[in-house]
């Protein structure tokens, strides 16, 4: 059973391939906007999977998050999210992100709850029609 306020926290350190210049999402070595975002999207998913029955995941379906402020190569970046509303299958977390300066990026990422194998399998479907 999943419950509201269940929270999550979890440690990332910059490495070059983190960054935007590596990345393609820019040209400096700065953290990444997708990669802060995906570390944002593991901690939700992390969060929540244990609370899951046996084949179930999650998949991520919408992202509203702001990245306010650089963190360097190197830098350690704290990825924080609480879950908010849980309406059936989908999932609405509070996400924040912060580095030894402060808040680097905030906002909400929502997830639906699937069984795992049937969601895999009609993917797989789609890559066989082509």
């Amino acid at each position: 059973m999943l419950e509201i306020g269940t929270a999550n926290t979890e440690i990332r350190t910059v490495l070059p391939r983190h960054t935007a210049a590596r990345l393609g999402s820019g040209t400096l070595e700065v953290l990444a906007t997708p990669m802060m975002i995906a570390w944002m999207e593991e901690c939700c998913l992390n969060c929540v999977q244990p609370g899951l029955a046996e084949g179930q995941t999650t998949v991520g379906t919408a992202v509203n998050v702001t990245h306010e402020a650089p963190t360097p190569v190197n830098g350690e970046v704290r990825v924080a999210c609480v879950l908010r509303a849980v309406d059936g299958r989908r999932l609405t977390f509070a996400v924040e992100a912060s580095d030894s300066s402060g808040i680097i990026g905030r906002g909400s990422h929502e997830r639906f709850i699937v069984d795992a194998r049937r969601f895999q399998e009609k993917c797989d479907a789609k890559a066989a029609q082509r």
